[in-house]
């Protein structure tokens, strides 16, 4: 017959071509299987030899805690410093290593800013592990594919704290779900994770299928179909492969209801996923008195949060400018001040965007910036207060907003997130706060609060003060100790 290959002619091919192939895929795989092994092997070889340098500790078991920004001093950060005093104080005879790319400041600096900016201090020493890398994780190396791109970094990240230090029990306290495998299956660990804000989320893929503009999502994207399509469909994927690496975790703790809510449905491990809200010095700002008198100096709009750019500080600063506009007439016109932390450079070069869009509005005599600043002059900003001020779309929780609720300020926060499922609801059927959505809505209910009399006032700062108690300290540590408990046995 000319042309082609007979029926038997082209088994007899397939099979040439199939059963060498089929071969040589065993062989690899085997190959992997045991240079997996002989990995493992070598690292269980350098546990409890890479870190401890005292002779008693060598015994102890290692817990380790991967964050590479821990002296960034945000609400996570917070979270870590408080689960390390909780551990101390439960497990003292364990060695707790932090895992960290601040390599430009010493171990003393990095517990010294976690006293002066959270008011927490630590039972007993703590090791640093200083990580070189850290420059994998950072968005500004991924300007496309930033999920999938940081995300692979972290492995790389994560392979070269594994290298430095082999920990019995491994937690993830700052959301990089890619390094869970790695030191389950290769170090051989008990792996938990403190999940602040899903990688990804069923909202992101809704904003990129309705083709609406966020700050993750460009407007070059949104206004062109076929690059809608294929960004939706790589973000499936990515939540696929992000589903997969988080269910590897023994232990799974959330901040929030919203935040569990998309845990459970990305990572499908309902049996070891518990909601432990932040710690949040509450107490500190309970035990000064409030009163709502006539204030003899200048009333002020507080924002607490760190300049990251999905906290939408433009939002506050338009909106601001919108409500002075409304109360133009009037004789005492409040200043919004805006406290947070700065990361790195490109941090600080969204510090310098915003002050140039105060400028722009005509706002920037009535605009502050506190950059860093000490837990003290934070309380006192916030003492201080009438309002406290929240942007952020979908806040996974929302640290400040306690603190700001806590120290007696009227809060105004995002319609959604934990703001709107966990913080910000009524206390006894009594209001404790006000939720808004943009510029009009914001502006027009900064507005409503300054009108309301004293005695309405008071009355909502009440009952936002009492309804904060639930997420104390005193309860974080309980709940937390709860979760870990499994990964201690």
């Amino acid at each position: 017959m000319a042309g082609g290959f007979s029926g038997a002619g082209c088994d007899s091919f397939l099979q040439t071509l199939f059963l060498p192939t089929l071969i040589a895929s065993a062989v690899l795989c085997v190959f992997l299987f045991i240079l997996l092994c002989i990995v493992r092997l070598w690292l269980q070889r350098r546990r409890n030899r890479s870190i401890p340098t005292e002779e008693e500790d060598e015994k102890k078991p290692i817990v380790g805690f991967f964050h590479p920004y821990c002296n960034a001093g945000g609400g996570g950060e917070r979270v870590l410093w408080c689960a390390l005093r909780a551990l101390q104080k439960k497990y003292p005879d364990a060695v707790y290593v932090v895992y960290t790319g601040d390599s430009d400041v010493t171990a003393e600096n990095i517990l010294e800013g976690a006293y002066r900016r959270f008011n927490v201090k630590l039972n007993q020493p703590v090791k640093f592990v200083f990580l070189k890398k850290r420059y994998l994780v950072e968005a500004s190396l991924y300007p496309y594919f930033t999920l999938l791109g940081q995300s692979l970094g972290s492995i790389l990240l994560g392979l070269e704290a594994l290298l430095k230090c082999v920990p019995d029990i491994y937690i993830d306290s700052m959301g990089y779900a890619f390094t869970l495998p790695l030191f389950k299956y290769l170090g051989g660990c008990q792996v938990g994770c403190y999940v602040h804000y899903p990688t990804i989320s069923t909202d992101m893929l809704s904003v990129v299928k309705n083709q609406n503009a966020r700050f993750n999502n460009a407007a070059i994207i949104t206004k062109n179909p076929l690059l809608s399509k294929l960004k939706l469909a790589y973000y499936y994927l990515f939540a696929s492969i992000y589903g997969l690496v988080g269910s590897c975790s023994d232990i799974v703790m959330v901040n929030s209801s919203w935040t569990l809510n998309h845990i459970l449905s990305l990572w499908r491990c309902g049996a070891c996923t518990n909601i432990v809200y932040p710690p949040c010095d509450v107490q500190t700002f309970l035990d000064i008195s409030i009163c709502e008198e006539e204030k003899t100096t200048e009333e002020t709009i507080v924002s607490v949060s760190q300049f990251r750019p999905e906290k939408d500080h433009p939002l506050q600063i338009r909106a601001f400018a919108k409500f002075l506009e409304k109360t133009a007439g009037q004789q005492a016109l409040p200043k919004l001040i805006l406290i947070g932390g700065c990361r790195n450079h490109e941090d600080d070069q969204r510090v310098n965007g915003l002050k140039k869009l105060c400028q722009e509005l005509g706002v920037e005599r009535r605009v502050e910036f506190k950059v860093n600043i000490p837990f003290e002059e934070l309380k006192k900003h916030l003492t201080d207060a009438t309002i406290g001020l929240h942007t952020m779309w979908n806040e996974h929780f929302g640290i400040g907003i306690v603190e700001c609720m806590a120290a007696g300020t009227i809060i105004l926060a995002h319609n959604s997130g934990g703001p709107k499922l966990d913080i910000v609801v009524p206390y006894e059927g009594n209001i404790t706060g006000f939720l808004a959505e943009n510029e009009e809505s914001y502006a027009e209910t900064m507005a409503y609060i300054f009108s309301l009399s004293s005695a309405k006032r008071l009355k909502i700062r009440q009952n936002a003060r009492q309804s904060v108690r639930r997420f104390s300290e005193q309860e974080f540590d309980e709940a937390f100790l709860l979760s870990v408990e499994e990964l201690f046995k």
